[in-house]
């Protein structure tokens, strides 16, 4: 009880000390004691900002570092009136998914340019993944591409190129979110219905390699001031 007397002393002015402790020279002992005891428990609790590095208790501290982050998504579509070149694979064709996956583009709001029904040929369908011919998938590639008819299309629109990759999804159905072509639609990388062009650059080269000269159709849509400003 002495030592809580002497620790429960009021927060300003002098703290009343009992006579017996002042009386055998125990005061000085008992004070230094139990701040040195009070010192020790608080060292134990370590500041909240130490255990937790993700959500810091210093506001200001915190703050900051919120402000230092920055979000940026994988693509970001252009403000520009671009092409792309999509093609329902032989997959997609021989599943009846032809008029499923055009709808998609269609409903968006982009416009149609080119559309055939076309069986390729090796020559082409080398040509058209050069980039991959080094990979050890290349032939297995070459041979499911020439399997069947496959759907070509030109698509026109603003930031066409990277909002179709967006409607296609991931090339790994398996990783592609729900509501997308691939996600909705295939299972297998192998099988995954569609390609896409990557860059706008690769758009016009794609169209060019599967579309002669006269193929593609200049005109404009009815609903096009309903679609953009």
């Amino acid at each position: 009880m002495d030592a809580v007397a002497v620790l429960g002393g009021g927060a300003t002015g002098t703290p009343r000390v009992p006579s017996s402790l002042a009386k055998h020279g125990r005061l000085s002992y008992t004070l230094s004691h139990n701040i040195n005891l009070r010192a020790s428990h608080l060292a134990a609790v370590q500041p909240l900002c130490r255990l937790f590095n993700y959500s810091p208790p210093c506001h200001s501290a915190f703050r900051k570092a919120r402000k230092a982050r920055v979000f940026l998504p994988r693509l970001v579509a252009s403000m520009e009136v671009e092409e792309t070149y999509i093609m329902i694979k032989p997959d997609g064709v021989q599943r009846g998914l032809v008029g499923e996956i055009i709808s998609r583009f269609e409903k968006k709001g982009f416009k149609l340019t080119g559309l055939k029904l076309f069986q390729c040929p090796t020559e082409l369908a080398q040509e058209h993944y050069k980039d991959l011919q080094s990979k050890p998938f290349f032939p297995k590639l070459i041979s499911y591409i020439t399997s069947g008819p496959v759907v070509c299309m030109a698509w026109e629109g603003v930031g066409v190129v990277t909002s179709a990759r967006k409607l296609i999804g991931a090339t790994n159905p398996l990783n592609a979110e729900p509501g997308t072509i691939r996600g909705d639609l295939a299972v297998q990388t192998g099988r995954n219905v569609v390609h896409g062009s990557d860059s706008p650059e690769n758009g016009k080269r794609e169209i060019a390699l599967w579309f002669k000269e006269g193929e593609l159709c200049e005109w404009t849509p009815v609903q096009e001031p309903w679609v953009k400003e």
